[in-house]
């Protein structure tokens, strides 16, 4: 139960406290309140880091998030990273992260 509750714990962090405030409906309502662009990026590239950096805190060493086999943690983990590129997000502070996200990305589809 305490294993299962550290991955649930990864995928809130994830789902309910980095991904909400980049969806698009999110960025289109802080556009229509009068932020410039530059300052809606970099708002949310300030959320995507401090979630980033409470999951390279949880999570193991991998290969995975939580060992040697994908798991939830894991699949709310790539999409993230995938918003976080897109937001041009530096990711270098974050090696279990990224390990995690390469290790996911080399399995077949």
């Amino acid at each position: 139960p305490i294993a299962r509750a550290r991955v649930r714990a990864v995928a809130a962090v994830i789902a309910c406290d980095v991904h909400p405030v980049n969806n698009l409906s999110v960025l289109r309502r802080l556009k229509a309140m009068g932020h410039a662009q530059p300052a809606i990026d970099e708002w949310i590239r300030h959320w995507i880091v401090e979630g980033l950096r409470a999951v390279e805190a949880m999570i193991e060493d991998g290969p995975f998030c939580f060992g040697s086999a994908p798991g939830l943690a894991d699949v709310y983990l790539v999409p993230q990273l995938y918003n976080a590129r897109r937001f041009s997000t530096p990711l270098d502070a974050f090696p279990r992260v990224l390990a995690a996200e390469a290790a996911c990305l080399a399995l077949p589809a």
